[in-house]
């Protein structure tokens, strides 16, 4: 299991490709996912591509009623690929080096979508904190004193 950091990493990356598809930042989000996810095999990369694909076409084939659950699914979906990847890691400078990785892509596509940090349709049990950008600050006062 990862830790909360890693785990709130994760749950940024899949809002980060779910915020990306259908805008001008699609292309380049989609390559840099999938060599992260790929991690130098071509032919994963290349399943990677195709599932990237697929959640793009999957979200801009909906109708209003039915895209905020979609967008929630996905964004699940993708998460649970980042937590797998992160997971799959036992050393723990190739796993820093991987969540580095997709750190700067969050924040990659966080700048472009204004670098508001806003993190929309997720669905969280328990305490849980997420932040994104530079130069913030997040106070979180979890359990019955906060």
């Amino acid at each position: 299991m990862l830790e909360a950091a890693l785990a709130a990493l994760a749950a940024a990356g899949g809002t980060a490709v779910v915020q990306a598809a259908g805008t001008d930042a699609w292309n380049g989000l989609r390559s840099r996912v999938a060599r992260l996810l790929g991690r130098g095999d071509q032919t994963r990369e290349h399943v990677e591509l195709e599932r990237l694909d697929q959640t793009a076409s999957d979200l801009q084939a909906l109708e209003p009623a039915e895209a905020e659950g979609m967008r929630i699914r996905q964004e699940a979906s993708w998460q649970a690929r980042f937590e797998a990847l992160l997971e799959s890691v036992s050393d723990a400078e190739e796993r820093a080096r991987l969540a580095d990785a997709l750190r700067d892509l969050v924040a990659e596509q966080s700048a472009h979508t204004g670098g508001g940090g806003a993190v929309t349709g997720n669905a969280f049990h328990g305490p849980t904190a997420i932040q994104t950008g530079n130069a913030s600050r997040q106070d979180n006062h979890f359990g019955t004193g906060s």
